[in-house]
């Protein structure tokens, strides 16, 4: 046994290469998301029980002096906030919790409250994760600015849906579907979700406008971390001569606002992905789960602590993107019912509730049960 542990500890092992960085991501995004609900929960004067990262047996735990148990769990897959009211999935108390409640304990319990204030404590949790993604790449943004190129072809690949569509070397990007691009990171942001789809493009030729329409091809490629991803490409080169990659320099409040930008685009991405995904035509392997997120975090953790802090960033949005999902038990399952009691006056009949949540229930596990089968066997 022990001829294997200087290889399981080492930094390219298993424990100080995967498992610690998996964590440290996981976690980070796991208690900003908690501690969303938690913070607008207190806000809005609900009582709060118990604040978990992880799930199962508690291995250490306090209890501060509103009496609120701050506990790390045995699993380290989720969180939860639990709120005065001793709430199920559907946020009911459970069984006669409701009439064990002391008055002052009704006053503070989750169910008690305005409609308002439940919504705005379950949207906190999606909102955390996104301020935290806006919060790093700031940070990032303002230590390090960002390098761009000028949206100019210099090459042409032969066959490929720019030489069919007609796109030659000089021509510059100056709109794509309709939107105006700056940079040729632009163009291939625009491009690479929308494999089969025809894009009409306005170039700049000659000192003329000359308007095109490519279908992009999928083609596997390697992302940053050596991934295999499949992206939507026309088929065409930037270069150095023609593109003049520059570094745009922010102040803090330059780099918040490209921050804001940059997230808006993450989120918007990710849409389009699900919704092309649903109707079958995106790749499966592109969803993963808890064990594609670790290889993931290790390879960033090996490219350094910035990467890292980058997956934490990506990680984020999307967590809180899907938490907005109107599927229960999902934050914006919960969201889509106090829509409607917002609008008929009432809460949602008990029944109906648990009815549409244990089909969500189903959905949710039909899921985490795709993205396990793609990291262990699919992919």
């Amino acid at each position: 046994m022990s001829e294997y542990l200087p290889a399981f500890l080492s930094t390219d092992g298993l424990l100080l290469g995967t498992i610690v960085p998996f964590l440290f991501v996981l976690m980070i995004v796991v208690f900003v998301h908690e501690m969303g609900h938690y913070l607008v929960g207190r806000w809005c004067g609900i009582g709060v029980k118990a604040f978990a990262v992880g799930f199962g047996p508690e291995l250490i735990g306090f209890n501060d002096r509103r009496g609120t148990r701050w506990k790390l769990c045995a699993i380290p897959l989720g969180g939860y906030v639990k709120f005065v009211g001793d709430m199920n999935v559907t946020s009911s108390p459970e069984g006669g919790e409701a009439e064990r409640l002391s008055a002052t304990e009704r006053k503070v319990a989750f169910h008690t409250q305005p409609v308002w204030k439940r919504a705005a404590t379950v949207f906190a949790g999606p909102l955390f994760n996104f301020l935290l993604t806006i919060a790093v790449f700031t940070v990032l943004f303002t230590a390090y600015g960002r390098y761009v190129m000028e949206p100019t072809v210099a090459e042409v690949r032969a066959e490929s849906p720019a030489a069919k569509a007609g796109i030659q070397p000089g021509d510059r990007f100056v709109s794509v579907d309709g939107r105006q691009v700056e940079t040729f990171s632009d163009v291939q942001r625009l491009v690479s979700g929308r494999g089969g789809d025809p894009i009409a493009f306005v170039m700049m030729r000659d000192g003329k406008e000359v308007s095109v329409t490519a279908v992009p091809e999928l083609m596997e490629q390697q992302d940053a971390l050596g991934n295999k991803v499949k992206v939507a490409v026309i088929g065409v080169v930037n270069n150095e001569e023609l593109g003049q990659p520059r570094l745009i320099t922010y102040g803090p409040g330059g780099a918040f606002v490209q921050a804001v930008t940059e997230t808006g685009q993450i989120i918007a991405r990710t849409g389009q992905f699900l919704k092309r995904f649903v109707f079958g035509r995106e790749d499966k392997c592109q969803l993963g789960g808890p064990v594609k997120i670790a290889d993931m975090a290790g390879k960033a953790a090996k490219l350094g602590f910035g990467w890292l802090v980058q997956l934490v960033a990506l990680l984020s949005v999307g967590i809180g993107f899907l938490n907005l999902l109107p599927i229960p038990p999902l934050d914006g399952g919960h969201l889509a019912f106090y829509a409607v009691e917002a609008v008929i006056r009432r809460p949602v009949s008990e029944r109906a509730m648990e009815a549409v949540y244990r089909v969500g229930m189903i959905l949710v596990l039909a899921f985490m049960g795709f993205v396990f089968w793609n990291d262990l066997f699919g992919c």
